[in-house]
Formats: structure tokens, sequence, C-alpha cells
């Protein structure tokens, strides 16, 4: 079996959130600083591994001397802690800790709940609010990524780059984002109470938003009058590579003249996924390579049976991430689209999620990835052939998108 590879991002910004008693003084700073920048993680896409994990006892963390000490202090806890506390919540508490000692914000411990959330979240519906969700490295704070369209996160005016400071009056502060959808989600027609911070306000913004039945679109698409297709890839998950081919397809029976792809906020996924995704649309030849900390190299090639035939435009921006990133990167590299907008994420590495005999999994960073004329976009991101910075102004007024209006003057101009 293909081993199976997840392909995530985070997010990176220039000021540095503190937790929620040190906020006053933060705002004034921020009121005067840069713009918030950075990408998101969205919901997690699980693609489980059946390798086990094992180590060395003589060499692991887990010796006599840290047992010895962890028993002590779950003594002093029995004997002092004023409250009650959960074993299973304690000990969840220690594999997190674990994982999270590398520094590495890819890598993390899932428990069963948490696993099981995940893998729901792949099948395409779950109960929540309706919005993309990722962790910002920098800040500790997991924010908004997107909103879709006609779920409740959008009817209440949660915005993109929205950071999530509570979530039902419990602080997020080095939440990650796979623990903060199990405090978002919940059963149908309850509530969730969420208190965030947007720029540019004076203080905390609240939200009352209603857990409704989402379903998760991951391909849009439209034609317009003039021939020019529009196909939007919000995440690639396992069914996105059908539901882009479907729709490909569509274009192409339309009358397609050209084509624009639009990754804006897409903060990545499968890898398989992607490398099908661009099997459509490159010529023949390499589509991304993988290099693990042994220097083992893989390679993923596309056939060119499918090299797409008319111009090309994608849409980036900041929060295009991981699998966008390989897909943008290979287009570029080829040159068969012109790549607009502005500078992606920068996330080159690779994740693998190990399943657990308990029922947990364990996802870790294994390797790099490198564009087919090998570059290193990790921490760089991937510059657009024409830089242009999305007008929000007019975007938030009446719904103008300077920069895809841009794409379809660039394929006009070569569709004449």
């Amino acid at each position: 079996m293909e081993e199976q590879v997840q392909l995530q991002q985070s997010q990176n910004t220039d000021n540095k959130l503190k937790p929620k008693k040190r906020f006053g003084i933060f705002f004034l700073g921020v009121l005067l600083g840069a713009l918030i920048t950075g990408t998101i993680a969205c919901f997690i896409i699980l693609q489980q591994s059946k390798t086990t994990i094992s180590y060395d006892d003589s060499e692991s963390v887990i010796n006599a001397a840290t047992i010895s000490k962890l028993q002590k202090l779950e003594e002093g806890i029995e004997t002092y802690y004023l409250n009650d506390s959960e074993q299973e919540e304690l000990q969840n508490s220690l594999y997190h800790g674990l994982v999270e000692g590398l520094g590495d914000p890819y890598s993390t411990y899932y428990s069963p709940e948490e696993l099981e959330d995940i893998i729901e979240s792949t099948q395409g519906v779950y109960y929540g609010i309706g919005a993309y969700i990722g962790y910002d490295t920098d800040r500790d704070y997991c924010k908004i990524a997107k909103c879709m369209d006609n779920s409740p996160a959008k009817e209440v005016g949660l915005l993109p780059d929205d950071i999530i400071v509570e979530v039902d009056g419990k602080d997020m502060y080095k939440v990650q984002t796979s623990e903060i959808v199990t405090y978002i989600k919940g059963p149908e027609k309850t509530t969730v109470e969420l208190t965030v911070y947007r720029e540019g306000e004076l203080d905390y913004l609240h939200f009352t938003v209603e857990r409704r039945k989402i379903e998760t679109p991951t391909v849009a698409y439209n034609m317009d009058d003039d021939g020019i297709a529009y196909i939007q890839i919000a995440e690639f998950d396992e069914v996105t590579s059908g539901q882009f081919e479907d729709y490909l397809e569509q274009a192409r029976n339309d009358g397609m003249k050209g084509l624009v792809i639009d990754l804006r906020d897409n903060p990545g996924g499968s890898l398989s996924t992607v490398v099908e995704i661009a099997n459509q649309i490159l010529p023949k030849g390499l589509i991304v390579y993988t290099e693990d900390r042994d220097g083992n190299r893989k390679e993923y090639e596309c056939d060119g049976k499918h090299e797409i035939e008319v111009p090309l435009v994608v849409l980036v921006n900041g929060n295009s991430a991981s699998a966008s990133e390989i897909l943008a990167g290979s287009i570029k590299d080829y040159g068969v689209g012109t790549i607009l907008g502005t500078t992606t994420f920068g996330k080159g590495i690779v994740q693998k999620i190990f399943s657990l005999s308990d029922g947990s999994a364990l996802k870790l960073t294994i390797s790099h990835y490198y564009t087919p004329k090998g570059n290193d976009i990790h921490g760089v991101g991937i510059e657009p052939d024409e830089e242009l910075e999305l007008d929000k102004e007019a975007y938030l007024e009446d719904g103008t998108d300077n920069q895809l209006n841009r794409a379809k003057e660039i394929l006009k101009e070569k569709i004449q």
C-alpha cells in the first residue's frame, strides 16, 4: 500500500500575542503595528498509516528517573490538589507534552477522541460553525482562516484573521487546531461562545454561534460569458481530485478558453491528491520530490497525458500553503501558467500520521519537499509572477475581487 502522507500548514505573524492577561498592553502596540499576515491550517485531514511506533528503552526519555519523578508529581496532586483531577486528562497531557517538546508546531499527539473528530471531518460532514481554522505559531493562538458561504460563522460576522482567544470562556492560549475544533464542534442546534481579537478593535469581540450540519465543499466552479473558467480549490482532501477532474472536464465541455485556479486561503492537505491534480495540468516530468533526514528521495511524476491546453492563471496569497504551494510551484517551474497574488506561506515539510494500538495517533514531520527545479520553499514561500494585494475594503463592501478581475484580464490578453 502506498504510504499516506499529510501536508499541512500553520501560520506566521509579526507580533507575538500574549496570554489574555497581557492583551491590554498588546492592543496599544498592535494598533500601530503591521497588518497581521500569515497562514492558517484548515481542518486537518487524516490519512492513517498502519505503521506502529516503537523505541529502544535504553535510550528512551521514559526511563527510571522520569517515571520516579512522574510518580512524585502524581502523589503531590493526589495529596494536595484542591480540585478533582481526571486520570485520562492527565495521561493525555503527558502524551501531548512529550510531542510538544519537539518544538515542532506540525507534530502532535491525537487522543482517540481527537482522532475520531479528525476522521469525521474528512468524511465531509460534521456539526459545527462552518469555518476553517489554523494555528498561529508566533502568537500561540488559533485563528479563523475562512468562513464557508451560508455558514453560521459567516452569518454572525466572523472574519478571516480573527484570533480565537476563548471558546465558551476557556482560554485558548497554546491550544492546537486539532484540540480547538473539539471545543467548537458539538451537537446540532447547540451554541458555542467565541471571544476573538480583531485587529483595529479596541476590545474583544464576542460571538454566539449556532452549531449546524456542515457539508464541507472542496472545489467550486463557474464559467463566465468570455469562456474563462474559474475553479476554486478550498483544500486538498481525499475527494478533491475527483471533484477537480469533473469540473475541469465540464469546463472543457462548456467551451473553456482560459482557466483560473484559485488557491487563495488553501492550507494544503493530501500530497497524493495534489499530485493527482497536477497530473491534470502539467507536461510530462517531475511534479515534486521529498527527502527525509537520511537523504532518501522520493519522486512524484506527471505522465503528461493531460497537459493544460488553454492559458492558465493561479491565484495565491499568504494563506496558500503546503500542497497549494506544490501545485503553484510546479506550475511556475514549468511556466504553464501565471502565478498572481502575494507570496505564499512557505511550508515545505511533510507530515505523516502513525496510528497506535489504543486508537490514538502520532503525527510527525518526516521530510522536506522540493519543487521540480529543486527549490526548497520552506520559510520562504513562492513569489508570484505578478504581485497584487487584495483590495479588502472593496471586497467587503460589494464583493469586488480585484485579483480575480486581473486574472481574467491576463487571460483575455492571451486568448485574443
